[in-house]
């Protein structure tokens, strides 16, 4: 008779559970379909009931045989669990119980399922919550030995509290109290470690949502928790490894909070939403920042820097949040506020040698593990993502801190003490030494796998450049100062211009990488690129002056300028001073004579490039265009703003079906059949005078021999600037280009203008 019933309950289910995962309609009464929900538990350890217990329907009031429900055949689904002859197994019927649970919630949350199937779904789901303590149940099922089972319940218990959320059904009290207490103090018991997780799957479900209303379900959600995070968060961070007993829980649980830590302040960022608990890392960031001391794992500490990171750049849950977050998000001046107490920590940190205390020597990464065989050699270099990491955290922190009221000597002070720090820290790392290069070129070297926190870590440094250079305008500085203040650049290797130049060496002067990097959305390059064009025009002499240096570098010490440039600094410790060229303002007039002795070629003057005619009288109406209301920066109006942060990234809402199209068409037929090689510096016979051109950029395969020779790199640059006009040009002609680039079209051309003054006869 038991073996009857038993076969019966588990067609039954498997029934329920084809249905459900294709969406079919269910037909018999939802009471039924709750009765072969319904778990049934032990008493004495909540594991699953033997085979007797389990159809003891006596135990189930009302109950005293199975409900009838017919079994039909319907259309195979794909089944997730494997079916057997006779499922004699509760711990396994159970699990199939849990995944039915699971299928139903999800297909009552989906938009896809049939509005008749998806209201008999939520009744069963209803009755289920209301009748039978089915959360109780679950929680109880955290303390089973299968991990499998313990697993099932915790996601389980996460969909069914969020659909309580979206249903508007109150919060289970025992749920509520079954957290605070296990969260009320650090322990090493599982509970709290299933109380952290089911927490980030239900903000996770909240933040994947698309309904208008997901501040108030979240804040509903946190309100009884706030009180109580803060003191696990106090508890757990003041934990010593010798006191514990199992250290394994406390890094479970130092990883699954880190991970509800990143959902609590992204909810903050892009729901705007104000708890108690979205603070916690803000109030004490110390306390998070000391766990990088600790003798752990380097996966933990890895783990935890890229949090930081994160957080100072504002991109915490942008993996969740992605297409739902607008672009432009109104200023928070509360949460700058926490940014500013986080970076003062950070900085802190490093003053206190948290920089020497970062292990980078990592192991190697193997199928059969990170441990190397006696006598087998391997080659295992830096772990990059420790690096990049750090020097970031650093860089970003600066600008933080420089965008608060600090003097421009407490800036420079900071900028001298943490650079020095981060390039020592970095020096033993990068082969050949920096020592013996420019040290700007620290950062392209230790960013060059990561495009994104490259273009992060140059904004940041040109960031705290422009806030500099402003405060020493404001103080009309002499011209020895400023001399000073040039060599300081170089000497901690932040000089915007250093740092550009290496950038274009890495992508080889290629425009349609830069074109690439402006039409896709992961990066911030366009709001770096805007921001560099328009110091550009500002302090084109210093970067006229440099690009000089690094051909003089190139002749005289016959170092290629797409690599190292040797003796631009030398180590601080011979206390050599940098060319007077280098660092003296407005000395590109007087630079030409300087390569043309370092290079050895002749001293005639500069010819003149003909630029053509049309370079002036491309109008200046195409800002005024009706595409121009969607660009979201207006270049034009920001020109004399202070804060350079204005400069926010367009509106990209078409870039991502647009990019492939764009990319497949940056160039005629005409231009694809060019030769895509590196610029050719050796003799050729160029044309005097340019040939009449739609663009208004110089020519730069039109110049002459000598001229490219005196100065190649400035024009490698401006071949790769005329390159990339001519192709946003020709994309905007064609409706490909993402946004409006009107603006950023007008950047160039002020930047051509100053190139046609910079190449004409002296």
């Amino acid at each position: 008779m038991l073996d009857i019933k038993m076969k019966t309950f588990c067609e039954v289910l498997e029934q329920l559970y084809k249905k459900v995962l294709s969406g079919t309609i269910l037909e018999d009464d939802s009471h039924d379909y709750v009765f072969y929900l319904n778990p049934a538990l032990s008493n004495q350890d909540c594991s699953a009931a033997s085979s007797l217990e389990w159809l003891n329907t006596d135990a189930v009031p009302g109950q005293h045989q199975l409900p009838s429900i017919r079994v039909s055949t319907i259309p195979e689904a794909p089944v997730c669990v494997k079916r057997h002859s006779q499922m004699s197994d509760a711990q396994e019927m159970m699990l199939l119980q849990l995944t039915v649970i699971k299928v139903m919630v999800t297909r009552i949350l989906s938009v896809e399922t049939e509005i008749h199937a998806k209201e008999k779904y939520r009744d069963v789901i209803k009755i289920l919550l209301q009748s039978n303590e089915i959360d109780s149940k679950l929680i109880c099922m955290f303390q089973n030995s299968d991990k499998l089972l313990s697993h099932m319940a915790a996601k389980c218990l996460a969909l069914l509290l969020y659909f309580q959320l979206r249903e508007k059904i109150m919060l289970s009290n025992s749920w509520i109290a079954f957290c605070q207490k296990n969260l009320s103090g650090y322990s090493e018991s599982d509970e709290a470690i299933h109380c952290l997780w089911t927490l980030t799957a239900v903000m996770k479900e909240i933040f994947k949502d698309t309904c208008s209303e997901k501040a108030e379900i979240l804040k509903q959600f946190l309100t009884p928790f706030d009180t109580t995070l803060e003191v696990f968060y106090d508890s757990l961070f003041v934990q010593h490894f010798k006191n514990c007993q199992k250290l394994s829980r406390i890094i479970n649980s130092l990883v699954c909070f880190l991970e509800l830590l990143e959902l609590l302040i992204a909810s903050r960022i892009y729901l705007k939403l104000h708890c108690k608990s979205q603070r916690i890392l803000f109030l004490k960031p110390s306390c998070v920042l000391d766990v990088l001391t600790w003798p752990i794992q380097a996966f933990v500490k890895r783990k935890l820097i890229i949090f930081i990171k994160k957080c100072l750049l504002y991109k915490v849950g942008e993996d969740l949040c992605r297409g739902s977050v607008p672009a432009m998000i109104s200023p928070d001046h509360h949460l700058d506020t926490d940014m500013l107490a986080l970076a003062n920590a950070v900085l802190q940190a490093v003053h206190l040698g948290l920089l020497k205390t970062l292990s980078v020597h990592r192991k190697p990464s193997c199928f059969g593990g990170d441990e190397v065989q006696p006598g087998c050699a391997y080659l295992c270099g830096p772990d990059h993502v420790i690096l990049r990491a750090a020097s970031l955290i650093t860089m970003k922190s600066l600008e933080i801190k420089f965008q608060s009221d600090t003097s421009t000597n407490e800036m420079k002070v900071d900028l001298h003490r943490f650079m020095s720090e981060l390039l020592t820290f970095l020096k033993p790392h990068l082969q050949p030494s920096l020592q013996l290069h420019n040290p700007c070129e620290w950062l392209s070297r230790v960013f060059i796998e990561q495009d994104d926190d490259m273009l992060e870590a140059a904004k940041a440094s040109m960031g705290i450049y422009l806030k500099l250079t402003r405060e020493c305008e404001a103080t009309k500085r002499l011209t020895q100062e400023k001399e000073m203040w040039i060599r300081h650049t170089h000497e901690n290797g932040y000089n915007p211009h250093c740092i550009f130049l290496f950038f274009l060496k890495n992508i080889g002067f290629d425009s349609t990488v830069l074109l690439d990097f402006l039409i896709s959305s992961e990066t911030c390059f366009l709001e770096y690129f805007v921001r560099y064009l328009k110091l550009l025009q500002k302090d084109w002499d210093n970067f006229f002056t440099i690009c000089e240096f690094f051909d003089a570098s190139e002749s005289q010490y016959g170092i290629n300028i797409c690599g190292c440039v040797s003796s631009l600094v030398q180590d601080r410790s011979t206390n050599s001073i940098l060319p007077h060229h280098l660092t003296a303002p407005n000395s590109h007039k007087k630079g030409h004579a300087w390569v043309t002795r370092a290079s050895g070629d002749s001293s005639e003057p500069l010819n003149q490039v003909v630029i053509s005619k049309e370079t002036h009288t491309m109008g200046d109406h195409s800002l005024s265009s009706p595409q121009a209301s969607h660009s979201l920066v207006d270049y034009e109006d920001s020109d004399d703003s202070e804060a350079e942060s204005t400069d926010q990234c367009l509106v990209k809402s078409e870039q991502t079906s647009l990019h492939q199209e764009a990319i497949k068409k940056i160039q005629d037929p005409a231009a694809l059949s060019r030769d895509k090689k590196e610029f050719n510096h050796e003799p050729q016979s160029w044309p005097l005078i340019a040939k009449e051109s739609t663009t208004s950029f110089i020519d730069c395969e039109a110049a002459p021999n000598n001229t490219v020779s005196e100065a190649r790199i400035f024009y490698r640059i401006i071949k790769c600037f005329k390159e990339l006009q001519d192709a946003i040009c020709r994309l905007q002609k064609r409706n490909l280009f993402p946004y409006n680039p009107a603006a950023l079209l007008k950047l160039l051309k002020g930047t051509e203008a100053l190139c046609s003054k910079s190449v004409s006869p002296l």
